[in-house]
């Protein structure tokens, strides 16, 4: 029995490999199509294979999809109002040649608290070539910060879907989990982000295409009312810089609450309540709302515009999160997390390294940082039982590290990155792949240095 569900599962992920690398087949689908796959050569019930999915699926958007919805809504409201474009123009006008590197950094670390990676790199880049233009620098060494502090907030920052959904399947305190997933983000930036755009910079095109990838998303729509998502004027710093925060404000404050005071406490009973992750993005999205919204003369058909933008890009990406959710149940139903957990036991592997090694090889065939924190989540779960809260925070991140190991032409940022900067596909995995790989192994060094100060 033990070799047959080995057998199954290593089919199952060779299937969305397969599907996902190489047929090019919507994650959606060949997450679907593996589980089926696992269904039918385990011996499952196929009934109870249906369950298992469905159950999954269920579950992860019920406890996700709002709130990647909600943060949806506030990123499309900071593109919308200029608000983005305020933080960033703000860094970069302050700072001189030497450290526009690090301040790109910091500004794409503000930019992806609230945003999904593909969003804040569209709004970036624009900023990273006019950068690299007027301050004569190599391209890379402006860019490459930034495209740090982006892809290391995907990876281990919530509410980004990867790190989220993880914390939902294992159960992990979400508070708790971004402040470590802060401390480990911080000295990452810094190595992967201005350190190796330093030394990267030299294998990369030391200028600004000329003609590089438009952002235009053609006419706005219009409301009932003929007013679009324009603002007419846009929100100050200190305003941005508020609705970008609030909701992390407002998650860390639950946490400290947690460890400071006691259930039964006003306070901490407040601080418990608005720091849960659906009300505290509520929050945020309703101060986005108003601050950056009909505060910049949108309107409340503009706004109503800016809104309705906001969620239709995100439909494909909640789909294949729900997807994950049911894959991973499919594989916990069948027994294939209590095997992993008795082998790991078997060979007293260290859960941290176990969960980011899970998390490399699923990464490395699919190319989606999502799927491999979801699927190496659903894995690696059943040790998460035996583990103290901060335990499983840790290997909340451990797992998001995983994820961004060495991104390559199955992955869609590579793609990404490589067209918007006019890079050849040998300097994309020198600077690009190279980063990426950088945050996954720097990253899991910090966890464990973190592990061994906290447990």
């Amino acid at each position: 029995m033990t070799a047959l569900l080995i057998l199954a599962t290593l089919l199952a992920i060779a299937v969305v490999v397969v599907l996902i690398a190489w047929l090019k087949v919507n994650p959606f689908v060949a997450l679907i199509l593996g589980s089926a796959v696992l269904v039918a050569v385990s011996g499952t019930n196929p009934q109870d294979g249906v369950t298992s999915f469905a159950k999954g699926v269920g579950d992860t958007f019920g406890s996700v999809g709002i709130l990647v919805a909600l943060g949806a809504i506030v990123g499309r409201l900071l593109v919308d109002s200029g608000g983005a474009g305020t933080i960033v123009e703000r860094i970069v006008s302050r700072v001189s040649t030497r450290a526009l590197p690090w301040a790109m950094a910091g500004a794409a670390v503000l930019v992806g608290l609230p945003m999904f990676f593909e969003i804040g790199l569209v709004l970036l880049i624009p900023i990273v070539l006019m950068v690299a233009r007027r301050s004569k620098l190599p391209m890379l060494a402006v860019a490459i910060p930034a495209l740090a502090g982006l892809s290391v907030l995907h990876g281990l920052v919530p509410p980004h879907p990867g790190p989220l959904t993880a914390i939902g399947l294992l159960k992990a305190d979400l508070g708790l989990t971004l402040l470590f997933g802060i401390i480990v983000a911080l000295p990452t930036v810094v190595l992967a982000g201005p350190v190796w755009g330093r030394v990267c910079a030299k294998w990369g095109p030391q200028t600004p295409p000329d003609n590089s990838v438009l952002f235009s998303e053609g006419d706005e729509p219009a409301a009932a009312d003929g007013s679009v998502a324009t603002a007419t004027r846009k929100p100050s710093f200190a305003v941005t810089l508020t609705v970008v925060l609030l909701p992390v404000v407002l998650m860390l404050a639950r946490a400290v609450a947690e460890i400071v005071s006691k259930k039964g406490n006003p306070v901490h009973d407040a601080l418990f309540l608005v720091g849960t992750p659906l009300i505290a993005l509520l929050i945020g999205t309703l101060a986005a709302m108003v601050l950056l919204g009909l505060r910049t003369g949108m309107g409340w058909g503009g706004l109503a515009v800016s809104v309705d933008k906001s969620l239709p890009p995100m439909a494909g990406t909640l789909l294949i999160i729900a997807a994950g959710g049911g894959f991973k149940q499919t594989l916990v139903d069948a027994g294939v997390g209590n095997l992993v957990a008795d082998w790991a036991k078997g060979v007293n592997f260290n859960v941290l390294i176990l969960g980011w090694l899970v998390a490399v090889g699923i990464r490395l065939a699919t190319g989606s940082a999502t799927v491999a924190t979801i699927t190496s989540a659903g894995i690696v779960g059943p040790l998460a039982a035996e583990q103290s809260s901060t335990e499983i925070a840790l290997l909340v991140l451990a797992l998001g590290c995983g994820s961004l190991f060495f991104s390559h032409v199955n992955d869609v940022g590579f793609w990404l990155v490589k067209q918007y900067f006019g890079m050849t596909v040998k300097q994309t995995i020198l600077s690009w792949s190279l980063m990426e790989t950088i945050i996954s192994v720097a990253g899991l060094v910090f966890v464990l240095i973190l592990s061994a100060i906290v447990t």
